[in-house]
């Protein structure tokens, strides 16, 4: 952070909204933006769309927001609904598939989790215990061990395709976004944040400012003198692509899944891994784990060609929830970061609550709970383990 002095002379056009980070949050709430009319700017310091957002398997639980436990469930459940609208929105806009399909679910959960199931109860989530033959039909291919149940209303989203929906919707819409372009320090005056400036030097002013850099967060929120404890969390995934389909449903077993998509591609995933700071490589361990898990759930894909396996950076936070609103001491400036695992899931409802925040209107729902200055209890129960 910098007090404001006399400008550079390489200051760029002042935008009414600029967005720090184009993973899919940034990406997301640039488009409810500019969909409003806002002049929006997106700046990211590698390509948008590129990191973890690209690097997750685009499980989208259901939900029914009307009846959510917890505001993180309503968080959730508002961000199901509206998927198929902006997926309708996205594809009208843009003329490009993101992926999204009401699939279908099976959950396995290898100790009985009455907990979780009384939640479902309560959202109203349709769903239904099965036994060993129920899942031989709905799944030929798979073993489970445990409490099994369908849950019908589970959908996807193939995450390339729909952050590649959210560039391409972005530039149709007027959002300038700029690639390769680091901020490493802010001008200020008083209370409020006057230009962004990148490594390069230039400077990028705006009214508002937001800052939507995942795992990176922290160092952005130093310049403003704030932490949140937002951290890097590495989570390795692995793709086989068999030559027939295996399976039909999304498959999650504890804090574990298959994702099959239409080309019989399944996605394995995920490994957690705190530990490993921003060291973005998959690692023989993790790899064989995940490939040994695969073979215990689907023993057909012991004899499946692996495509490929990455690694991404999920923004986690000390008590699992996102930071959203307001960054405390400043007037025009914001957050959203730290949706961990959840981000794609999470993504339309935190970006229209953002972009209402950002344009002076009152969000949908009470950001209370996700506020950055919050105190940090313990990893909150949900629903669904993201």
């Amino acid at each position: 952070m910098i007090a404001l002095g006399r400008y550079n002379n390489r200051m760029q056009t002042k935008a009414d909204v600029l967005i720090i980070g184009g993973g899919v949050i940034g990406l997301t709430t640039a488009c409810y933006l500019a969909r409003d009319g806002v002049k929006v700017t997106l700046l990211d310091r590698t390509t948008p769309g590129s990191e973890a957002s690209w690097a997750g398997a685009g499980i989208i639980p259901p939900g029914n927001p009307e009846r959510a436990a917890t505001a993180y469930d309503r968080l959730r459940a508002t961000s199901s609904r509206a998927f198929p609208t902006l997926t309708a929105e996205l594809n009208e806009l843009t003329g490009i598939d993101n992926g999204y399909r009401v699939c279908g679910g099976i959950e396995v959960f290898e100790s009985p989790a009455p907990e979780v199931l009384s939640v479902w109860q309560a959202e109203g989530i349709d769903f239904r215990p099965l036994t060993e033959g129920d899942v031989r039909k709905l799944e030929p291919q798979m073993q489970a061990r445990g409490d099994v149940f369908h849950l019908p209303g589970m959908a996807q989203v193939r995450n390339p395709w729909h952050l590649r929906a959210l560039v391409e919707a972005c530039q149709r819409l007027g959002v300038q976004i700029k690639a390769d372009v680091p901020v490493v320090r802010f001008r200020t005056a008083a209370n409020r944040v006057a230009t962004a400036v990148a490594e390069s030097g230039e400077e990028y002013p705006a009214d508002r400012f937001l800052i939507a850099t995942g795992a990176w967060a922290d160092r952005m929120l130093a310049q403003l003198g704030w932490r949140t404890g937002i951290h890097p969390v590495r989570g390795q995934i692995v793709l086989y692509h068999p030559p027939a389909p295996l399976l039909r449903h999304v498959v999650c077993v504890e804090k574990r899944y298959l994702v099959p998509r239409e080309d019989s591609r399944i996605l394995v995933g995920s490994t957690e891994e705190p530990e490993a700071g921003f060291e973005k490589r998959t690692t023989g361990t993790g790899v064989v784990g995940l490939m040994q898990f695969a073979a215990d759930v689907v023993p057909a894909l012991a004899q499946s060609p692996v495509d490929k396996s990455w690694a991404g950076l999920r923004p986690g936070s000390p008590d699992g929830m996102p930071h959203l609103g307001p960054i405390p001491g400043w007037s025009n400036a914001f957050v959203a970061a730290g949706h961990h695992r959840a981000g794609i899931q999470l993504s339309p409802a935190t970006g229209q609550l953002m972009a209402n925040l950002l344009q002076g209107r009152s969000p949908a729902m009470s950001l209370e709970p996700f506020r950055p200055d919050r105190p940090h209890g313990p990893p909150m129960a949900t629903a669904f383990r993201s």
